[in-house]
């Protein structure tokens, strides 16, 4: 797999979450690690900055996306819910990889204060799921159909340090930080009918402060933060931090959001570059080369993951995806590197999002070819949610078309061959009215493929365990 521009944001893409728009390239210039040569504590803060990552990259995308007066597209103020409200079309540009098969409902909590009542509607046996993530970027747990059906159900968020009573009827998630992020997915057809019932549901999800449970509730007047930066993608400002400055603010999240248990090994380590937990960052214990060295060389180790990952990440049949998201344990390089291109993805038992680049002769796919996708009878992707293959131009954006259809999966429907097999046809132009149907189309120039696996099979066929494996595309003509 070759580390280019490309490969980084079709990785991105198929671990779940867009990367905002000039994320940029990742490069291997810089300075090299003889210069340091000597200095023993360089290793170590280069362990101690991939650790890091995600607490300090969550912490800057929170800031971002709650620096609102009030919910206005994928933003909104701490305790509120942002809704969206429709699927983007090909002018959207805010993210990239965007999906056309779940209307996302998300939330920032606090819970340092009191813990906060997430109340769930009756989704009458609509596919839906609510991960939660900690502040460590771990998907703790994940209300939804997989997990808990889709009755009503009611559930307090607590925090680390909380010990009380709760309402009858509230049942309680016990948060490992008191930072938590509710990504919520809804699944969607796209129709004005589907749309109407998905807002409904929507607005009935509702995160109150638990001393307001039960009460009228009007979330506070919130303020904008002149001081944070909004146009600047949370990447590059995460990256552009010194060593220093990006140590002292984990310092202040770790008083707030707690190590786990299983990181003990790692904390003496921190210790001697002046992180202590709980305390203050004791800069006088970093060496001032450290400041501007260590950042860029720690990150081009995080992404040079793509290419020696040691399987974290697979290649089969030009499909690249990982199994290995949502919960790390003490695989911090796998979960940097998961921060770092796709923020937000869900548990492999939640989804999978095989992405390929290029077709089965190894050459990138362009609109001037015409492709396949092959299924054989009773072989198409094996879910007990949905798929769907979503067409990306060469910077993951969707594609103007006439059919204004951005991903093809069985809501169309599919047509069979005479031999029950099922081709996905994907060209620039229309392959005739009678296969419209299944026909993805393609820009003129340059494009790149996403399989979204949403609850995929637990047991053969499954792509979790390779005993599924999504055909190869196919040049024909």
């Amino acid at each position: 797999m070759h580390l280019t521009r490309r490969n980084a944001l079709a990785a991105a893409a198929a671990f779940g979450a867009g990367l905002p728009p000039g994320a940029g390239a990742v490069t291997t210039e810089g300075p090299v690690l003889g210069a340091l040569e000597g200095l023993a504590e360089f290793p170590l803060a280069i362990e101690a900055y991939t650790y890091l990552y995600p607490l300090v990259t969550m912490e800057y995308t929170r800031r971002v996306m709650t620096n609102v007066a009030a919910p206005v597209g994928t933003r909104a103020p701490m305790g509120q819910f942002m809704k969206a409200r429709s699927y983007p079309d090909a002018t959207f540009r805010d993210v990239t990889a965007p999906n056309a098969d779940t209307l996302y409902t998300a939330a920032w909590l606090d819970l340092a204060k009191e813990p906060w009542v997430l109340s769930l509607p009756d989704f009458k046996g609509r596919y839906f799921l609510f991960p939660m993530l900690d502040a460590w970027t771990n998907v703790f747990q994940v209300p939804g159909t997989r997990t808990t059906g889709t009755a009503a159900q009611t559930y307090a968020l607590t925090g680390p340090g909380w010990r009380g009573t709760l309402p009858a009827g509230v049942k309680e998630i016990k948060a490992p930080t008191n930072m938590v992020w509710i990504l919520g997915r809804i699944y969607c057809t796209g129709t004005p009918e589907d749309y109407a019932a998905v807002h409904a549901l929507q607005d009935a999800c509702g995160p109150v402060p638990l001393s307001s449970y039960g009460k009228p509730y009007t979330p506070p007047a919130a303020t904008v933060n002149p001081d944070v930066d909004m146009r600047t993608a949370v990447r590059e400002q995460v990256n552009a931090l010194s060593l220093p400055d990006y140590m002292a603010l984990a310092a202040e999240l770790m008083k707030a959001n707690p190590a786990a248990a299983a990181d003990a090994p790692i904390l003496p380590k921190l210790a001697r570059l002046g992180l202590v937990p709980g305390q203050s960052l004791d800069r006088s214990k970093l060496h001032p080369d450290f400041a501007r060295r260590v950042p860029q060389i720690a990150f081009d180790r995080i992404m040079l993951h793509f290419r020696f990952s040691r399987g974290d990440i697979q290649d089969v049949n030009g499909w690249q995806f990982t199994t290995k998201t949502g919960l790390y344990g003490t695989n911090y390089l796998q979960r940097a590197l998961i921060t770092a291109i796709g923020l937000g993805a869900n548990r492999p038992q939640d989804a999978v999002y095989p992405t390929s680049t290029m077709d089965a002769q190894g050459n990138a796919y362009s609109g001037a070819n015409r492709y396949v996708i092959r299924f054989l009878a009773g072989k198409l992707p094996p879910t007990r949610g949905f798929w769907s293959v979503t067409m990306y131009d060469e910077g993951f954006f969707f594609v103007a078309n006439p059919l204004n259809r951005y991903s093809i999966s069985p809501r169309q429907p599919l047509k069979k061959n005479p031999d029950g097999s099922v081709d996905l046809i994907i060209q620039k132009d229309s392959p005739g009215a009678n296969l419209e149907s299944n026909w993805l189309p393609a820009p003129a120039g340059k494009f790149q493929l996403m399989l979204r696996m949403y609850w995929p099979n637990d047991r053969a066929p499954s792509i979790l365990d390779g005993s599924w494996k999504m055909p190869a595309v196919t040049k024909v003509g």
